[in-house]
């Protein structure tokens, strides 16, 4: 991402905030695995969204109209024995060449200097409740402004939620945006093909993942979120992640699994046969599945609703399930009282872009919020059929999802995940490479 594009982005939420208003983002602090090893560093997405500036212990405040310059950057010094052990940091002079900060100024000075940035300001745009660490701090500064009321020193009005505002912003992707999401995208697909084709009786859960970790590292990449990988029973587990089984003959494994790079995520589920071929009734679920995402990713366009592409699913799967003899009754009645829901009990997608699970309103006040041009979601419908006496034992522990990325343009929806297989001839060829 260029850096045009942060600077973009950070006029636009300051015509939103006014001159009247500042805006304070903190970074992410860092997270302890475990005694004294810390996780590999990942930034607020919404910090990385507005500066580009990867680095913990900083503090992004924008304020509008400021004649000493806007975008101001609280971060770490130049150090040369800490940069020796942990890495190189940017520093206050860094932050201004190459991250197109305005001035800045070390982190450790900030209760010296933000205060006063905030006393002209009526209203402060800040997102509360994410870090409460941070909210302590806030509330300190706005504290010791009160104290100082007597003395004419001004205190902001109101507080404003600034994720309200800010992951609206992020819900419509610009063009290189939508560029970085294809580049994750074509890494995921690159891995689910390797993973595909390797498949076989024997193998564990956690071999299957090794091959995805695998492709994702060796493109920079790495996991937008835990995969699962689940043969037999655990593919009707939701969000299974153990990733111990042994592979079985005759059982399916349904693998869910995506990367991010340059903090873009993808996310794409596959339902695959162990032994290369899937049964009858595993086949009959799979072509359900397979037609509910092709009728939603068809609904995924411009002037529909967010809920339109679930509706379509619903409706294809209450039908198929009908027509399994695992559902009784009239379609019309079955989707009216959600007897679906024991068979395919999740939504059908969800926004897609920093995040894997992405910012932004599904609603607009008690209406479903209408597709646009430069929306990002996920499609993925499933069926689930578990270990229940209600059902016949050939159709126990199939667990069917297909997922793909979609994004929403002027000429209908794009399948940025597209390439990667999915019919079930297709898959089975792949399969006996």
């Amino acid at each position: 991402m260029n850096s045009e594009e942060f600077t973009r982005r950070r006029q636009t939420l300051m015509r939103m905030v006014g001159d009247s208003g500042i805006a304070i983002l903190p970074s992410a602090p860092q997270s302890v695995r475990s005694r004294d090893v810390e996780y590999k560093y990942r930034q607020d997405s919404d910090f990385y969204y507005l500066t580009g500036f990867a680095e913990p212990e900083s503090v992004a405040v924008l304020a509008p109209g400021r004649a000493n310059g806007e975008f101001i950057l609280f971060c770490r010094e130049r150090d040369s024995h800490k940069e020796r052990w942990d890495g190189s940091r940017s520093g206050t002079d860094g932050a201004v060449a190459d991250f197109s900060a305005d001035d800045a100024f070390p982190i450790s000075d900030i209760d010296d200097i933000l205060p006063g940035l905030m006393e002209s300001r009526s209203s402060v745009y800040y997102t509360m409740g994410a870090y409460a660490e941070f909210d302590t701090q806030v509330a300190e500064w706005v504290k010791s402004l009160r104290l100082k009321g007597s003395s004419g020193i001004h205190t902001p009005q109101e507080f404003v939620a600034l994720d309200h505002v800010l992951h609206d912003m992020r819900l419509y992707k610009s063009r290189a945006e939508i560029a970085a999401l294809r580049r994750s995208a074509k890494i995921a697909v690159g891995a689910h093909t390797r993973a595909i084709s390797m498949i076989s009786p024997g193998l564990f859960e956690y071999e299957v993942e090794a091959e995805y970790l695998h492709e994702f590292r060796r493109h920079n990449a790495t996991m937008s979120y835990s995969p699962i990988v689940g043969t037999g029973a655990n593919a009707c587990t939701l969000h299974y992640i153990s990733n111990s089984a042994k592979l079985q003959s005759g059982d399916l494994v349904l693998i869910d699994a995506g990367c991010e790079l340059d903090y873009y995520a993808s996310d794409i589920t596959r339902t695959l046969p162990v032994s290369g071929r899937f049964s009858p009734e595993q086949l009959a679920v799979y072509e359900i599945v397979l037609e509910a995402q092709l009728a939603a990713i068809g609904k995924a366009r411009v002037g529909n609703h967010w809920n339109d592409p679930h509706d379509a699913a619903v409706n294809v799967i209450t039908r198929g399930l009908k027509k399994l003899g695992l559902l009784e009754g009239s379609v019309q009645r079955l989707v009216r009282d959600s007897a679906y829901r024991e068979f395919f009990m999740h939504r059908t997608g969800h926004w897609l872009g920093m995040d894997v699970h992405d910012v932004g309103d599904y609603k607009v006040g008690d209406e479903w919020r209408q597709l646009e041009a430069g929306m990002v979601m996920t499609v993925e419908p499933g069926i689930y059929i578990s270990d229940s006496r209600k059902v016949a034992a050939r159709w126990r522990h199939i667990g069917v999802r297909i997922e793909d990325d979609v994004a929403v343009t002027a000429n209908g929806p794009e399948v940025l995940t597209g390439s990667l297989v999915k019919e079930p001839d297709a898959i089975e060829k792949l399969m006996a490479q």
